[in-house]
Protein backbone atom coordinates (compact mmCIF):
# COMPACT_ATOMS: atom_id res chain seq x y z
CA UNK A 1 0.00 0.00 0.00
CA UNK A 2 2.84 2.35 0.90
CA UNK A 3 4.56 1.67 -2.44
CA UNK A 4 1.35 2.31 -4.34
CA UNK A 5 0.90 5.62 -2.53
CA UNK A 6 4.46 6.62 -3.38
CA UNK A 7 3.82 5.86 -7.04
CA UNK A 8 0.61 7.88 -7.03
CA UNK A 9 2.48 10.84 -5.59
CA UNK A 10 5.53 10.65 -7.84
CA UNK A 11 3.72 10.37 -11.15
CA UNK A 12 1.86 13.68 -10.75
CA UNK A 13 5.15 15.29 -9.72
CA UNK A 14 6.67 14.25 -13.03
CA UNK A 15 3.63 15.44 -14.94
CA UNK A 16 3.69 18.79 -13.14
CA UNK A 17 7.36 19.20 -13.90
CA UNK A 18 6.72 19.38 -17.62
CA UNK A 19 3.19 20.79 -17.78
CA UNK A 20 3.76 24.52 -17.94
CA UNK A 21 1.50 27.02 -19.64
CA UNK A 22 2.31 28.82 -22.85
CA UNK A 23 1.70 28.68 -26.55
CA UNK A 24 4.35 25.98 -27.06
CA UNK A 25 2.48 23.65 -24.73
CA UNK A 26 -0.92 24.37 -26.31
CA UNK A 27 0.43 23.69 -29.79
CA UNK A 28 1.92 20.34 -28.73
CA UNK A 29 -0.85 19.38 -26.30
CA UNK A 30 -1.65 16.02 -27.86
CA UNK A 31 1.99 14.93 -28.20
CA UNK A 32 2.82 15.95 -24.61
CA UNK A 33 -0.30 14.22 -23.23
CA UNK A 34 0.52 11.10 -25.23
CA UNK A 35 4.10 10.93 -23.94
CA UNK A 36 2.98 11.48 -20.32
CA UNK A 37 0.52 8.61 -20.63
CA UNK A 38 3.20 6.33 -22.07
CA UNK A 39 5.59 7.23 -19.30
CA UNK A 40 3.12 6.84 -16.43
CA UNK A 41 2.00 3.42 -17.62
CA UNK A 42 5.63 2.33 -18.09
CA UNK A 43 6.58 3.64 -14.65
CA UNK A 44 3.66 1.79 -13.03
CA UNK A 45 4.32 -1.54 -14.79
CA UNK A 46 8.05 -1.35 -14.11
CA UNK A 47 7.64 -0.79 -10.38
CA UNK A 48 4.88 -3.40 -10.01
CA UNK A 49 6.48 -6.18 -12.01
CA UNK A 50 10.28 -5.84 -11.90
CA UNK A 51 11.94 -8.99 -10.47
CA UNK A 52 13.72 -7.10 -7.63
CA UNK A 53 12.59 -4.35 -5.29
CA UNK A 54 12.71 -0.93 -6.96
CA UNK A 55 13.10 2.53 -5.46
CA UNK A 56 10.50 4.71 -7.23
CA UNK A 57 12.13 7.92 -6.01
CA UNK A 58 15.53 7.00 -7.38
CA UNK A 59 14.06 5.78 -10.66
CA UNK A 60 12.15 9.03 -11.09
CA UNK A 61 15.20 11.09 -10.21
CA UNK A 62 17.21 9.24 -12.87
CA UNK A 63 14.45 9.69 -15.43
CA UNK A 64 14.19 13.42 -14.82
CA UNK A 65 17.95 13.96 -14.93
CA UNK A 66 18.33 11.86 -18.07
CA UNK A 67 15.62 13.88 -19.82
CA UNK A 68 17.15 17.20 -18.82
CA UNK A 69 20.71 16.13 -19.70
CA UNK A 70 19.69 16.08 -23.36
CA UNK A 71 19.06 19.83 -23.21
CA UNK A 72 21.50 22.48 -21.94
CA UNK A 73 23.40 22.39 -18.61
CA UNK A 74 21.42 25.34 -17.22
CA UNK A 75 18.04 23.60 -17.32
CA UNK A 76 17.93 21.76 -14.00
CA UNK A 77 15.56 20.03 -11.59
CA UNK A 78 15.88 21.12 -7.95
CA UNK A 79 14.73 19.17 -4.93
CA UNK A 80 13.92 20.98 -1.67
CA UNK A 81 17.59 21.30 -0.64
CA UNK A 82 18.58 22.57 -4.08
CA UNK A 83 15.84 25.20 -3.93
CA UNK A 84 17.33 26.53 -0.70
CA UNK A 85 20.81 26.63 -2.28
CA UNK A 86 19.41 28.70 -5.15
CA UNK A 87 17.77 31.10 -2.69
CA UNK A 88 21.18 31.63 -1.06
CA UNK A 89 22.68 32.46 -4.47
CA UNK A 90 19.99 35.05 -5.13
CA UNK A 91 20.07 36.73 -1.72
CA UNK A 92 23.58 35.97 -0.44
CA UNK A 93 22.19 35.23 3.04
CA UNK A 94 22.19 31.96 4.99
CA UNK A 95 23.05 30.48 8.38
CA UNK A 96 26.16 28.31 8.64
CA UNK A 97 29.90 28.31 9.31
CA UNK A 98 30.96 30.80 6.61
CA UNK A 99 33.19 28.90 4.20
CA UNK A 100 33.37 27.82 0.58
CA UNK A 101 33.36 24.03 0.71
CA UNK A 102 34.08 21.32 -1.86
CA UNK A 103 32.17 18.05 -1.46
CA UNK A 104 33.93 14.73 -2.03
CA UNK A 105 32.66 11.19 -1.36
CA UNK A 106 34.39 10.76 2.01
CA UNK A 107 35.15 14.32 3.13
CA UNK A 108 34.41 18.00 2.82
CA UNK A 109 37.33 20.24 1.89
CA UNK A 110 37.53 23.85 3.00
CA UNK A 111 38.27 25.82 -0.16
CA UNK A 112 38.11 29.21 1.50
CA UNK A 113 37.08 30.30 5.02
CA UNK A 114 35.48 33.75 4.95
CA UNK A 115 37.34 36.26 7.09
CA UNK A 116 35.92 36.77 10.62
CA UNK A 117 33.12 34.25 10.10
CA UNK A 118 32.66 31.12 12.33
CA UNK A 119 34.95 28.70 10.44
CA UNK A 120 37.73 31.29 10.42
CA UNK A 121 37.26 32.11 14.11
CA UNK A 122 37.40 28.39 14.94
CA UNK A 123 40.78 28.15 13.20
CA UNK A 124 39.81 26.26 10.04
CA UNK A 125 41.92 26.99 6.98
CA UNK A 126 41.85 26.30 3.25
CA UNK A 127 42.86 22.70 2.62
CA UNK A 128 41.41 21.32 5.87
CA UNK A 129 39.46 18.10 5.24
CA UNK A 130 36.36 17.65 7.40
CA UNK A 131 35.76 13.93 7.99
CA UNK A 132 33.14 14.01 10.78
CA UNK A 133 30.33 16.39 11.75
CA UNK A 134 28.79 15.95 15.21
CA UNK A 135 30.26 12.45 15.25
CA UNK A 136 28.72 11.50 11.90
CA UNK A 137 31.27 10.15 9.42
CA UNK A 138 31.10 11.92 6.05
CA UNK A 139 32.09 8.66 4.37
CA UNK A 140 29.00 6.88 5.76
CA UNK A 141 26.56 9.74 5.25
CA UNK A 142 24.30 9.14 2.25
CA UNK A 143 22.90 12.64 1.68
CA UNK A 144 24.68 15.96 1.09
CA UNK A 145 26.95 16.26 4.14
CA UNK A 146 27.21 20.05 3.77
CA UNK A 147 23.68 20.27 5.18
CA UNK A 148 25.02 18.95 8.51
CA UNK A 149 26.95 22.21 8.91
CA UNK A 150 23.78 24.29 8.68
CA UNK A 151 21.63 25.14 11.66
CA UNK A 152 20.11 27.86 13.76
CA UNK A 153 22.16 31.00 14.53
CA UNK A 154 24.33 30.67 17.66
CA UNK A 155 23.98 26.86 17.68
CA UNK A 156 27.21 24.86 17.67
CA UNK A 157 28.56 22.09 15.50
CA UNK A 158 31.52 19.82 16.28
CA UNK A 159 33.79 18.93 13.37
CA UNK A 160 36.72 16.54 13.04
CA UNK A 161 39.16 17.47 10.30
CA UNK A 162 42.51 16.47 8.85
CA UNK A 163 45.32 18.98 8.36
CA UNK A 164 48.55 17.68 6.83
CA UNK A 165 47.45 14.17 7.81
CA UNK A 166 46.88 15.03 11.47
CA UNK A 167 43.41 14.74 13.00
CA UNK A 168 42.00 17.81 14.76
CA UNK A 169 38.68 18.84 16.26
CA UNK A 170 36.87 22.17 16.50
CA UNK A 171 33.58 23.47 17.82
CA UNK A 172 32.06 26.07 15.52
CA UNK A 173 29.33 28.50 16.53
CA UNK A 174 27.04 29.04 13.58
CA UNK A 175 25.97 32.54 12.56
CA UNK A 176 24.09 34.37 9.84
CA UNK A 177 26.28 34.68 6.76
CA UNK A 178 26.01 37.57 4.31
CA UNK A 179 27.79 37.07 1.00
CA UNK A 180 28.67 40.44 -0.47
CA UNK A 181 28.19 41.05 -4.17
CA UNK A 182 30.96 43.65 -3.91
CA UNK A 183 33.66 42.07 -1.70
CA UNK A 184 36.14 44.91 -2.27
CA UNK A 185 36.42 48.49 -3.45
CA UNK A 186 39.26 50.97 -2.97
CA UNK A 187 41.44 53.56 -4.69
CA UNK A 188 44.28 52.24 -6.87
CA UNK A 189 45.85 55.70 -7.09
CA UNK A 190 44.69 59.24 -6.40
CA UNK A 191 42.46 59.28 -9.50
CA UNK A 192 41.39 55.68 -10.13
CA UNK A 193 38.82 53.70 -8.16
CA UNK A 194 38.58 49.89 -8.23
CA UNK A 195 35.35 47.92 -7.70
CA UNK A 196 35.21 44.12 -7.56
CA UNK A 197 31.77 42.78 -8.48
CA UNK A 198 31.77 39.02 -7.82
CA UNK A 199 28.11 38.01 -8.32
CA UNK A 200 24.71 39.35 -9.34
CA UNK A 201 22.42 38.82 -6.35
CA UNK A 202 19.86 41.07 -4.67
CA UNK A 203 22.65 43.13 -3.06
CA UNK A 204 24.46 43.92 -6.33
CA UNK A 205 23.00 47.29 -7.27
CA UNK A 206 22.97 48.80 -3.78
CA UNK A 207 26.56 47.70 -3.00
CA UNK A 208 27.96 48.76 -6.38
CA UNK A 209 26.17 52.10 -6.16
CA UNK A 210 27.56 52.67 -2.66
CA UNK A 211 31.08 51.76 -3.80
CA UNK A 212 30.90 54.13 -6.77
CA UNK A 213 29.65 57.04 -4.66
CA UNK A 214 32.27 56.39 -1.99
CA UNK A 215 35.14 56.25 -4.49
CA UNK A 216 34.02 59.44 -6.21
CA UNK A 217 33.92 61.12 -2.79
CA UNK A 218 37.53 59.99 -2.32
CA UNK A 219 38.48 61.71 -5.57
CA UNK A 220 38.06 58.98 -8.18
CA UNK A 221 38.01 60.39 -11.70
CA UNK A 222 38.18 56.94 -13.35
CA UNK A 223 36.69 53.55 -12.45
CA UNK A 224 37.84 49.97 -13.00
CA UNK A 225 34.95 47.47 -12.66
CA UNK A 226 36.27 43.94 -12.15
CA UNK A 227 33.89 41.24 -13.45
CA UNK A 228 36.51 38.50 -13.74
CA UNK A 229 35.31 35.10 -12.50
CA UNK A 230 31.80 36.49 -12.00
CA UNK A 231 29.41 33.67 -13.04
CA UNK A 232 26.40 35.96 -13.32
CA UNK A 233 23.02 35.83 -11.59
CA UNK A 234 19.96 38.06 -11.75
CA UNK A 235 19.32 39.69 -15.13
CA UNK A 236 17.51 42.64 -13.51
CA UNK A 237 20.62 43.44 -11.48
CA UNK A 238 22.73 43.45 -14.64
CA UNK A 239 20.39 46.03 -16.16
CA UNK A 240 20.64 48.12 -12.99
CA UNK A 241 24.45 48.07 -13.05
CA UNK A 242 24.48 49.32 -16.65
CA UNK A 243 22.01 51.99 -15.51
CA UNK A 244 24.63 53.41 -13.11
CA UNK A 245 26.65 54.55 -16.13
CA UNK A 246 24.10 55.23 -18.92
CA UNK A 247 21.02 57.47 -19.14
CA UNK A 248 17.48 56.51 -18.22
CA UNK A 249 15.50 54.94 -21.09
CA UNK A 250 18.47 53.21 -22.73
CA UNK A 251 17.93 49.70 -24.18
CA UNK A 252 20.24 47.26 -22.36
CA UNK A 253 19.13 43.78 -23.35
CA UNK A 254 16.41 41.97 -25.30
CA UNK A 255 15.21 38.42 -24.68
CA UNK A 256 13.67 36.28 -27.44
CA UNK A 257 11.81 33.01 -26.94
CA UNK A 258 9.37 30.71 -28.71
CA UNK A 259 6.93 31.61 -25.90
CA UNK A 260 5.75 35.15 -26.71
CA UNK A 261 5.34 36.30 -23.11
CA UNK A 262 9.07 35.78 -22.55
CA UNK A 263 9.99 38.18 -25.36
CA UNK A 264 11.02 41.28 -23.44
CA UNK A 265 13.07 44.43 -23.79
CA UNK A 266 14.88 45.81 -20.76
CA UNK A 267 15.53 49.53 -20.55
CA UNK A 268 17.27 51.51 -17.82
CA UNK A 269 14.61 52.77 -15.40
CA UNK A 270 16.44 55.27 -13.19
CA UNK A 271 18.62 58.33 -13.41
CA UNK A 272 22.30 57.27 -13.67
CA UNK A 273 25.03 58.06 -11.16
CA UNK A 274 27.61 59.14 -13.76
CA UNK A 275 27.43 58.99 -17.55
CA UNK A 276 30.83 60.62 -18.12
CA UNK A 277 33.36 59.03 -15.77
CA UNK A 278 35.88 56.95 -17.80
CA UNK A 279 35.22 53.25 -17.20
CA UNK A 280 37.23 50.08 -17.83
CA UNK A 281 35.58 46.67 -17.31
CA UNK A 282 37.74 43.58 -16.69
CA UNK A 283 36.52 40.19 -17.91
CA UNK A 284 37.93 36.69 -18.46
CA UNK A 285 36.81 33.22 -19.50
CA UNK A 286 34.87 32.77 -16.27
CA UNK A 287 32.83 35.96 -16.71
CA UNK A 288 29.41 34.69 -17.72
CA UNK A 289 25.72 35.47 -18.10
CA UNK A 290 24.86 38.72 -16.28
CA UNK A 291 28.56 39.68 -16.40
CA UNK A 292 28.38 39.42 -20.17
CA UNK A 293 25.19 41.48 -20.31
CA UNK A 294 26.97 44.28 -18.44
CA UNK A 295 30.25 44.12 -20.36
CA UNK A 296 28.58 43.49 -23.73
CA UNK A 297 26.04 46.28 -23.29
CA UNK A 298 28.61 48.82 -22.11
CA UNK A 299 30.77 47.84 -25.08
CA UNK A 300 27.86 48.17 -27.53
CA UNK A 301 27.01 51.59 -26.12
CA UNK A 302 30.68 52.69 -26.28
CA UNK A 303 30.42 53.50 -22.57
CA UNK A 304 33.40 51.42 -21.38
CA UNK A 305 36.65 49.90 -22.59
CA UNK A 306 36.67 46.12 -22.04
CA UNK A 307 40.01 44.58 -21.00
CA UNK A 308 41.09 40.97 -20.42
CA UNK A 309 40.20 37.81 -22.33
CA UNK A 310 37.11 36.57 -24.15
CA UNK A 311 34.20 35.90 -21.78
CA UNK A 312 32.51 32.52 -21.29
CA UNK A 313 29.74 32.96 -23.87
CA UNK A 314 26.44 32.26 -22.08
CA UNK A 315 23.64 33.94 -23.99
CA UNK A 316 20.78 31.97 -22.44
CA UNK A 317 18.21 33.07 -19.85
CA UNK A 318 16.68 30.78 -17.21
CA UNK A 319 13.55 31.12 -15.10
CA UNK A 320 12.51 29.05 -12.06
CA UNK A 321 9.20 27.22 -12.33
CA UNK A 322 7.56 26.05 -9.10
CA UNK A 323 6.64 22.37 -9.05
CA UNK A 324 4.91 20.31 -6.39
CA UNK A 325 6.28 19.33 -2.96
CA UNK A 326 8.71 22.25 -2.79
CA UNK A 327 10.65 21.32 -5.93
CA UNK A 328 11.53 23.53 -8.86
CA UNK A 329 12.49 23.40 -12.50
CA UNK A 330 14.98 26.01 -13.65
CA UNK A 331 14.38 26.09 -17.38
CA UNK A 332 16.08 27.94 -20.22
CA UNK A 333 13.32 30.13 -21.66
CA UNK A 334 15.08 32.50 -24.06
CA UNK A 335 18.25 33.89 -25.56
CA UNK A 336 19.36 37.41 -24.77
CA UNK A 337 20.69 40.04 -27.16
CA UNK A 338 22.80 43.10 -26.34
CA UNK A 339 21.87 46.57 -27.71
CA UNK A 340 23.70 45.99 -31.02
CA UNK A 341 21.57 42.88 -31.61
CA UNK A 342 24.19 40.20 -30.95
CA UNK A 343 23.78 37.00 -28.96
CA UNK A 344 27.10 35.92 -27.48
CA UNK A 345 26.14 32.25 -26.88
CA UNK A 346 29.28 30.23 -27.65
CA UNK A 347 28.13 26.61 -27.35
CA UNK A 348 25.44 24.94 -29.44
CA UNK A 349 23.64 22.39 -27.24
CA UNK A 350 21.06 21.55 -29.91
CA UNK A 351 23.43 20.39 -32.68
CA UNK A 352 25.90 18.15 -30.90
CA UNK A 353 28.87 16.22 -32.31
CA UNK A 354 29.04 12.44 -32.74
CA UNK A 355 30.07 12.00 -29.09
CA UNK A 356 27.10 14.01 -27.85
CA UNK A 357 29.15 17.07 -26.89
CA UNK A 358 27.95 20.61 -27.48
CA UNK A 359 29.74 22.22 -30.41
CA UNK A 360 31.38 25.63 -30.29
CA UNK A 361 30.23 28.24 -32.79
CA UNK A 362 33.02 28.52 -35.36
CA UNK A 363 34.65 31.90 -35.82
CA UNK A 364 33.87 31.92 -39.53
CA UNK A 365 30.19 31.76 -38.59
CA UNK A 366 30.31 34.86 -36.37
CA UNK A 367 28.17 37.79 -37.50
CA UNK A 368 29.26 41.42 -37.49
CA UNK A 369 27.35 44.03 -35.49
CA UNK A 370 28.00 47.70 -34.87
CA UNK A 371 28.36 49.62 -31.60
CA UNK A 372 26.77 53.03 -31.08
CA UNK A 373 29.87 54.68 -32.58
CA UNK A 374 30.07 52.19 -35.46
CA UNK A 375 32.79 49.89 -34.11
CA UNK A 376 32.60 46.24 -35.20
CA UNK A 377 31.63 43.63 -32.60
CA UNK A 378 30.77 39.97 -33.06
CA UNK A 379 28.31 37.37 -31.79
CA UNK A 380 28.75 33.65 -31.16
CA UNK A 381 31.76 33.52 -28.90
CA UNK A 382 31.36 35.57 -25.77
CA UNK A 383 32.40 39.19 -25.38
CA UNK A 384 35.75 39.91 -27.04
CA UNK A 385 37.65 42.61 -25.10
CA UNK A 386 38.72 45.85 -26.76
CA UNK A 387 42.16 45.16 -25.27
CA UNK A 388 42.71 41.41 -25.45
CA UNK A 389 45.41 40.12 -23.06
CA UNK A 390 46.53 36.65 -24.16
CA UNK A 391 47.96 35.67 -20.78
CA UNK A 392 44.61 36.19 -19.05
CA UNK A 393 43.06 33.38 -21.11
CA UNK A 394 43.78 30.03 -19.47
CA UNK A 395 45.29 27.39 -21.75
CA UNK A 396 43.83 23.86 -21.83
CA UNK A 397 46.68 22.41 -19.77
CA UNK A 398 46.44 25.18 -17.19
CA UNK A 399 42.69 24.54 -16.90
CA UNK A 400 43.34 20.82 -16.48
CA UNK A 401 45.97 21.35 -13.77
CA UNK A 402 43.72 23.79 -11.93
CA UNK A 403 40.63 21.61 -12.40
CA UNK A 404 42.44 18.68 -10.78
CA UNK A 405 43.07 20.91 -7.71
CA UNK A 406 46.85 20.52 -8.07
CA UNK A 407 47.35 24.27 -7.69
CA UNK A 408 45.08 24.32 -4.63
CA UNK A 409 46.80 21.32 -3.00
CA UNK A 410 50.30 22.62 -3.73
CA UNK A 411 49.37 25.99 -2.22
CA UNK A 412 48.25 24.20 0.94
CA UNK A 413 51.65 22.55 1.35
CA UNK A 414 53.48 25.77 0.45
CA UNK A 415 51.53 27.76 3.04
CA UNK A 416 52.58 25.49 5.89
CA UNK A 417 56.20 25.19 4.72
CA UNK A 418 56.91 28.88 4.13
CA UNK A 419 56.58 31.98 6.24
CA UNK A 420 55.93 35.06 4.08
CA UNK A 421 56.88 38.24 5.91
CA UNK A 422 55.82 40.85 3.34
CA UNK A 423 52.94 39.61 1.20
CA UNK A 424 52.92 42.64 -1.13
CA UNK A 425 56.45 41.88 -2.31
CA UNK A 426 55.85 38.11 -2.52
CA UNK A 427 56.92 36.47 -5.78
CA UNK A 428 57.37 32.80 -6.65
CA UNK A 429 60.78 31.80 -8.04
CA UNK A 430 61.99 29.52 -10.82
CA UNK A 431 62.87 27.00 -8.12
CA UNK A 432 59.26 27.11 -6.91
CA UNK A 433 58.04 26.43 -10.44
CA UNK A 434 60.40 23.45 -10.79
CA UNK A 435 59.15 22.15 -7.45
CA UNK A 436 55.56 22.49 -8.64
CA UNK A 437 56.31 20.59 -11.86
CA UNK A 438 57.81 17.78 -9.78
CA UNK A 439 54.66 17.85 -7.65
CA UNK A 440 52.49 17.49 -10.77
CA UNK A 441 54.62 14.66 -12.13
CA UNK A 442 54.42 12.82 -8.80
CA UNK A 443 50.62 13.03 -8.81
CA UNK A 444 48.22 10.90 -10.83
CA UNK A 445 47.49 13.85 -13.11
CA UNK A 446 46.64 12.75 -16.64
CA UNK A 447 45.86 15.34 -19.27
CA UNK A 448 44.49 13.58 -22.34
CA UNK A 449 44.65 15.74 -25.44
CA UNK A 450 42.28 15.52 -28.42
CA UNK A 451 45.27 14.26 -30.41
CA UNK A 452 45.71 11.33 -28.00
CA UNK A 453 42.01 10.47 -28.24
CA UNK A 454 42.22 10.49 -32.03
CA UNK A 455 45.34 8.31 -32.04
CA UNK A 456 43.70 5.85 -29.63
CA UNK A 457 40.74 5.55 -32.01
CA UNK A 458 43.11 4.92 -34.93
CA UNK A 459 44.89 2.18 -32.97
CA UNK A 460 41.57 0.59 -32.04
CA UNK A 461 40.51 0.47 -35.68
CA UNK A 462 43.93 -0.93 -36.61
CA UNK A 463 43.45 -3.74 -34.07
CA UNK A 464 40.10 -4.61 -35.64
CA UNK A 465 41.77 -4.76 -39.04
CA UNK A 466 44.71 -6.72 -37.58
CA UNK A 467 47.15 -3.98 -38.55
CA UNK A 468 48.12 -2.99 -34.99
CA UNK A 469 51.46 -4.83 -34.92
CA UNK A 470 52.71 -2.76 -37.81
CA UNK A 471 51.69 0.62 -36.36
CA UNK A 472 52.14 -0.02 -32.62
CA UNK A 473 55.78 1.12 -32.70
CA UNK A 474 54.90 4.34 -34.49
CA UNK A 475 51.97 4.86 -32.11
CA UNK A 476 54.24 4.51 -29.06
CA UNK A 477 56.67 7.00 -30.58
CA UNK A 478 53.87 9.50 -31.17
CA UNK A 479 52.53 9.10 -27.61
CA UNK A 480 56.04 9.58 -26.20
CA UNK A 481 56.45 12.74 -28.27
CA UNK A 482 53.06 13.96 -27.08
CA UNK A 483 54.05 13.47 -23.44
CA UNK A 484 57.20 15.48 -24.02
CA UNK A 485 55.08 18.14 -25.73
CA UNK A 486 52.77 18.29 -22.69
CA UNK A 487 55.75 18.88 -20.41
CA UNK A 488 56.83 21.70 -22.71
CA UNK A 489 53.28 23.08 -22.57
CA UNK A 490 53.58 23.42 -18.80
CA UNK A 491 56.80 25.39 -19.30
CA UNK A 492 55.14 27.48 -22.00
CA UNK A 493 52.39 28.44 -19.55
CA UNK A 494 54.77 29.13 -16.69
CA UNK A 495 53.63 32.70 -16.02
CA UNK A 496 49.98 31.72 -16.11
CA UNK A 497 50.46 28.82 -13.71
CA UNK A 498 52.64 30.87 -11.36
CA UNK A 499 49.94 33.56 -11.37
CA UNK A 500 47.27 31.10 -10.22
CA UNK A 501 49.62 29.64 -7.61
CA UNK A 502 50.42 33.12 -6.35
CA UNK A 503 46.72 34.00 -6.05
CA UNK A 504 46.07 30.89 -3.98
CA UNK A 505 49.06 31.38 -1.71
CA UNK A 506 48.35 35.09 -1.14
CA UNK A 507 44.74 34.26 -0.29
CA UNK A 508 45.92 31.72 2.32
CA UNK A 509 47.93 34.42 4.06
CA UNK A 510 45.73 37.52 3.84
CA UNK A 511 42.30 36.22 2.79
CA UNK A 512 40.47 37.31 -0.36
CA UNK A 513 40.43 40.92 0.84
CA UNK A 514 44.23 40.93 0.88
CA UNK A 515 44.35 39.31 -2.55
CA UNK A 516 42.56 42.31 -4.07
CA UNK A 517 45.11 44.64 -2.46
CA UNK A 518 47.86 42.46 -3.93
CA UNK A 519 46.19 42.70 -7.36
CA UNK A 520 46.36 46.49 -7.24
CA UNK A 521 50.14 46.26 -7.19
CA UNK A 522 50.89 43.20 -9.32
CA UNK A 523 47.96 42.24 -11.56
CA UNK A 524 48.60 42.66 -15.29
CA UNK A 525 44.98 43.40 -16.25
CA UNK A 526 44.70 46.11 -13.61
CA UNK A 527 48.01 47.63 -14.70
CA UNK A 528 46.77 47.73 -18.31
CA UNK A 529 43.44 49.26 -17.28
CA UNK A 530 45.19 51.89 -15.18
CA UNK A 531 47.48 52.81 -18.08
CA UNK A 532 44.50 53.18 -20.45
CA UNK A 533 42.66 55.42 -17.99
CA UNK A 534 45.76 57.53 -17.30
CA UNK A 535 45.66 58.89 -20.88
CA UNK A 536 42.25 60.29 -21.94
CA UNK A 537 43.24 60.26 -25.61
CA UNK A 538 44.19 56.58 -25.42
CA UNK A 539 40.94 55.76 -23.61
CA UNK A 540 38.87 57.58 -26.24
CA UNK A 541 40.74 55.88 -29.08
CA UNK A 542 39.25 52.53 -28.09
CA UNK A 543 35.70 53.90 -28.31
CA UNK A 544 35.91 55.59 -31.72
Amino acid sequence: MKKLLTRRILIPIFAASILFTGSAFKNDFFEIAKQIEIFTTLFKELNMNYVDETNPGELMDSAIKSMINNLDPYTQFYNEQDVEAERIKRTGDYTGIGANIRTLKDKLIIIEPYKDYPADKAGLKAGDQIIKINGVSIEDYKDDAVNLLKGAPNSTVDVTYLRLGKENTATIKRSEIEIDAVPHFSMINDKTGYIVLSKFNTKTTSQTSYALKDLKAQGAENIILDLRNNPGGLLSEAVNIVNLFVPKGQLVVTTKSKVKKYNKTYYTQKEPLDTEIPLVVLINGNSASASEIVSGSLQDLDRAVIVGSRSFGKGLVQRPKLLTYGTQLKVTISRYYTPSGRCIQALDYWNRDEEGNATRVKQENYHVFKTKNGRKVFDGGGVLPDENLDNSKLSPITKAISGNFLIFDYATEYYYKNNIEDINSFKLTDADFTDFKNYVNASDFNFETKTEKALAEVLLEAEKEELDKEIQKDYNTLINNLNQSKNKAIDKNKEQILGLLTDEIVKRNVYREGLYEYYKIHNEEIKTATQILAKPSKYQSYLK
